[in-house]
């Protein structure tokens, strides 16, 4: 289930971010790696997280996963390991919340994506997810909510 969406203005923030480009099926194995890679950078530099985390998926093909795992910071990171620093640029995005495990997040992205054509509206091609509630509270996925977002285009 999605909340109904809006359109908002995001302010720029400094982010820590480790790009990966795998095959579709490894996904999981790539997250939860990279997740813990990236924290550890920003704990470990005092600067974060400032934020829920959250993965830029800049092309989502059939085959193919090219996405950013993000975390934003307090200052720039300084570069270790796959971890370098970036900024999440200011925009006017579409913007609704899913209640519900990551495993319904392709069902609710359809939804978002129809309401987002019934309304008239354009996204760009990259899109993201931010992690607002997730296994921290347990196993019941119906607890976790994800925001989705997607840029408009202009």
């Amino acid at each position: 289930m999605i909340e109904s969406p809006q359109i908002i203005q995001t302010s720029a923030q400094l982010a820590a971010i480790i790009p990966i480009t795998v095959p579709r099926d490894q996904i999981g194995e790539a997250m939860m790696p990279g997740l813990t890679e990236i924290m550890t950078a920003v704990k470990a530099q005092g600067i974060g997280p400032a934020g829920a985390w959250f993965t830029h998926h800049l092309r989502i093909e059939p085959e193919i996963f090219d996405f950013e795992i993000c975390v934003p910071v307090t200052a720039p990171v300084k570069p270790v390991g796959r971890v370098i620093p970036g900024i999440w640029p200011s925009m006017r995005v579409i913007r609704t919340v899913y209640h519900g495990p990551y495993e319904g997040m392709g069902d609710a992205w359809g939804e978002f994506e129809a309401w987002i054509e019934t309304q008239g509206l354009k996204g760009t091609q990259d899109l993201w997810e931010r992690y607002l509630v997730g296994p921290e509270v347990g196993p019941d996925g119906g607890l976790y909510r994800t925001e989705l977002n997607r840029p408009l285009a202009e």
